[in-house]
């Protein structure tokens, strides 16, 4: 079969495109250190990266939300160990002022320091998270609780605090409303709340007198209330683990969705080379053989 010298310049010409723009995909994936500059370069692989990238958005988010969820039980945990700390406190002032042998004046003092407590524990009830929410607020309400003006303190709003999503069609309850940690107390004189037990025990003292059946009753009430205190930081601590777990496992899920996208789209920089080697010979050889037989004429085949 004979050849034109049309269809021979035709065809060289062809071939040397193509390996030219197949060694420049090369040097370009080496270049870039990416296999695709386009989706039309794989189509299947760039839908799988889009997952991927979708997948790896999403472990940001929650991740972030894990992250903000492990502060604010850490800050719960902090305020709920001063609440129990001054709990034991008031359990220690109560016995204190159960004593016949104590005078009016001394009792008033004891009451005076009780009330000191209490402020404390209101402070602490108002504690202010890293968004600068209330840590113990409920769902509604600016405040966790409010003091009044005869000294008693009330708690501000209901329900119970939002949670925080942690993972698809997971979430967790970072912190505990005020009314959850302070109030709901099974006392002898029924349900109360921290405030309303000091409260109620700082008005006997001052009213002077024998405090013996209210010292009992309220060293019986501080007992539960710190019982129910340290339920909850128990409860807080178990939710920070579940958090560690959570994060550990998105941190894997991290690794392995970046080890998945850096398989599809990374170029494998020593098998590039080679072959880039290799396209740059076939390229220099068509090249070569190019130059010599289009340089042939009728009178060198008649030599």
């Amino acid at each position: 079969m004979q050849i034109s010298t049309n269809q021979f310049y035709s065809n060289t010409a062809s071939l040397l495109q193509k390996l030219t723009e197949k060694t420049n995909d090369i040097q370009t994936q080496i270049s870039t250190t990416k296999k695709y500059a386009a989706p039309s370069d794989n189509v299947v692989a760039y839908q799988q990266l889009a997952t991927i990238k979708q997948s790896a958005a999403d472990n940001t988010a929650y991740a972030s939300n894990v992250s903000l969820a492990q502060s604010l039980l850490q800050q719960s945990d902090s305020a709920l160990t001063s609440v129990e700390s001054d709990l034991t406190k008031a359990s220690e002032l109560v016995t204190q002022a159960n004593s016949d042998t104590l005078s009016d004046a001394q009792r008033k003092t004891i009451s005076t320091q009780l009330k000191s407590v209490m402020d404390d524990l209101a402070s602490l009830a108002n504690t202010r998270d890293a968004r600068g929410q209330p840590l113990f607020g409920a769902a509604t309400g600016d405040s966790a609780v409010t003091k009044n003006a005869d000294g008693t303190v009330s708690f501000t709003g209901t329900g119970t605090p939002a949670s925080i999503p942690i993972g698809d069609g997971a979430s967790i309850q970072p912190t505990d409303s005020a009314e959850h940690v302070f109030g709901g107390i099974a006392t002898p004189g029924g349900t109360s709340d921290i405030f309303s037990i000091l409260s109620k025990f700082t008005a006997a003292l001052d009213a002077g007198g024998s405090v013996t059946a209210a010292a009992g009753e309220a060293g019986t009430s501080l007992s539960a209330a710190l019982t129910q205190v340290t339920g909850v930081h128990g409860a807080v601590g178990a939710r920070a683990a579940r958090l560690d777990l959570v994060s550990s496992t998105m941190k894997t899920a991290a690794t392995d969705l970046e080890a998945t996208q850096s398989g599809i789209e990374d170029t494998d920089i020593s098998t590039a080379v080679i072959d880039l080697q290799k396209m740059s010979t076939a390229l220099q050889a068509t090249q070569a053989s190019f130059t010599k037989l289009s340089a042939l004429s009728l009178f060198d085949y008649l030599k």
